[in-house]
């Protein structure tokens, strides 16, 4: 079945960076874009960066470009999410996203926590 494991987020102070990254098992990994998305406390989730399958086309929500970049390691089964400058706003869960099959089903990983704050 397919598995998505995020880890890598946590505390850091703004101006700071985190680097997350995201497992992925139980589907050809190299066919299928994947997408970073977060959610804030009493906020939808929200898009923040997607990458194509084979990593040459990156896209990113207005609020990150710039300071977050997507990158992918198919040989690894791994995307990862460098977050650079990092601000209070940014302070989410952040989740790893697949959609796949005929019905284009989404699968989410469990999330992992980044918290910006002095």
């Amino acid at each position: 079945q397919v598995q998505l494991v995020e880890s890598g987020g946590g505390l850091v102070q703004p101006g700071g960076s985190l680097r997350l990254s995201c497992a992925a098992s139980g589907f050809p990994f190299s066919w299928y874009a994947i997408n970073w998305y977060r959610q804030a406390p009493g906020k939808e989730r929200e898009l923040v960066a997607t990458i194509s399958s084979a990593g040459g086309d990156t896209n990113y929500a207005d609020s990150v470009k710039g300071r977050f970049t997507i990158s992918r390691d198919n040989a690894k089964k791994t995307v990862y999410l460098q977050m650079n400058s990092l601000i209070p706003e940014d302070t989410a869960v952040y989740y790893c996203n697949v959609r796949r099959g005929p019905f284009a089903e989404d699968f989410w990983g469990q999330g992992t926590q980044v918290t910006v704050s002095s």
